[in-house]
């Protein structure tokens, strides 16, 4: 049986290996790849129903578990699988709290990196062994029914605004002019319930999780708190 598969890693190297891993242990399975949530999403506007999205927690667009709300508030229906290189019972357990159907740790052996996968797409739930008895009871706090309320566009939005980049930055990384990004910027302040970017940028930190290489240590230090 075929399968479409989306890698959503911003490394070239493990993307690589994924896909190498992924012909191994599955039957011609279409694979695509994204090394960012913005080229995630617009491999979604072409490949809206895959099979399966394997997810680094950190990437551009992302942090920690912004992105997995994002996909779980769009795309409810998608099996979306945490592949990370953190391996703490605490970000397996709020990750699988979150919706994610799986946590595979990128340590894991080729063996039971295809075991993972093969349980994943079989609909199952997979944990690594020392973290099986981890709570699968979901949960969605305020913030995060605030987060997947964005739209693909105002989710991009806020992304970049947590990484620092003005809004005439924004508007010439995006293509539209700086008005549509002020626009954006408001309707993103009036459905996260904040006033200012500080505030935007703090709610987004609620939902990071420190692992080893990951991009959290960036700070939105060079803008000002108007839209």
């Amino acid at each position: 049986m075929e399968h479409t598969i989306i890698i959503a890693d911003d490394h070239p190297l493990f993307r690589a290996a994924m896909q190498a891993a992924l012909r191994q242990g599955l039957t011609n399975p279409e694979i695509h790849e994204a090394g960012s949530i913005a080229a995630l999403q617009s491999v979604l506007g072409q490949v809206p129903s895959p099979d399966l999205i394997l997810l680094d927690l950190n990437m551009p667009g992302a942090h920690g578990l912004s992105g997995l709300i994002f996909l779980r508030g769009h795309y409810p229906e998608v099996p979306v699988a945490i592949v990370s290189a953190s391996e703490d019972h605490h970000v397996i357990q709020r990750a699988i709290q979150h919706g994610a159907n799986g946590f595979i740790p990128k340590s894991s052996p080729l063996d039971t990196l295809k075991e993972a996968i093969a349980k994943i797409l079989d609909g199952e739930v997979w944990l690594p062994g020392n973290a099986a008895s981890i709570a699968t009871q979901q949960k969605t706090p305020d913030i995060e029914q605030k987060l997947a309320s964005l739209t693909p566009q105002q989710f991009r939005v806020l992304g970049m605004i947590s990484e620092g980049l003005l809004n005439k930055q924004i508007a010439y990384e995006l293509e539209v002019s700086e008005a549509t990004i002020k626009a954006h910027v408001t309707a993103i302040f009036k459905k996260l319930g904040v006033r200012n970017r500080t505030q935007a940028v703090i709610a987004m930190k609620e939902l990071e999780i420190d692992q080893p290489g990951s991009h959290s240590d960036r700070r939105p230090d060079n803008h000002s708190d108007s839209p």
